[in-house]
C-alpha cells in the first residue's frame, strides 16, 4: 500500500492503494466515480476512456501511481450539467442503446474535438476506432461527432 495524490475533475483525492491497482479500480471502488466502466481489463474496448492531462487514456491498465498529480478527467467531470457539446449531441442524435460503452465514447469523442475541431469521417472513424459499441451504434456516433462540432463551433462564436 501507498499514499497517492490524485488530480480528478479538479479535486484533490489522496488514497491509500497498492500502486499497481489500475486507475480504473482506484475511481470506481476507491472514489467511487462509476461513470468509468470496466468492459475488457485489456486496453481494447474503450469503456474505461478517461483524459489523462486532456489525453484520452484507458484506465483499465494503467496503474494508479503513475498517474500521480496529474489532471484527470472522467465522464462525471466533463460538465457538471450535461453542457458540454459532445454530451448535447449525444443527446441530440440519441446515441446510446444499452449505454454502457458511452461513457468512453464520449470521452473520446470530447479528445478529438479538442485536438480537430472539424473531423472528416475518416478522422472520427481512426480516433473512434478502439472504442467498442456492442450495440453498433457507429453511425449515430459518427453523426453526433460531427453534431458536437458544430455546437462547439457555435458556443465560440
Amino acid at each position: 500500500m501507498a499514499t497517492i495524490k490524485l488530480l480528478i475533475n479538479q479535486k484533490p483525492f489522496t488514497i491509500d492503494a497498492d500502486p499497481r491497482m489500475p486507475l480504473l479500480w482506484a475511481l470506481r471502488d476507491v472514489i467511487g466515480l462509476t461513470g468509468t466502466k470496466y468492459g475488457c481489463g485489456v486496453s481494447q474496448c474503450g469503456a474505461c476512456t478517461v483524459h489523462l492531462d486532456g489525453n484520452p487514456i484507458r484506465s483499465c491498465s494503467i496503474p494508479v501511481s503513475s498517474v500521480a498529480n496529474k489532471n484527470i478527467t472522467t465522464i462525471e467531470g466533463l460538465s457538471p450539467d450535461l453542457s458540454h457539446p459532445v454530451q448535447q449531441a449525444w443527446i441530440a442524435e440519441q446515441v446510446p442503446q444499452c449505454g454502457y460503452c458511452q461513457g468512453g465514447q464520449i470521452m473520446t469523442a470530447a479528445a478529438l474535438l479538442k485536438r480537430n475541431p472539424n473531423p472528416t469521417d475518416k478522422d472520427i472513424d481512426a480516433a473512434m476506432q478502439g472504442n467498442i459499441c456492442r450495440c453498433g451504434t457507429y453511425p449515430r456516433i459518427r453523426k453526433a461527432v460531427k453534431t458536437a462540432a458544430q455546437l462547439a463551433k457555435a458556443t465560440t462564436k
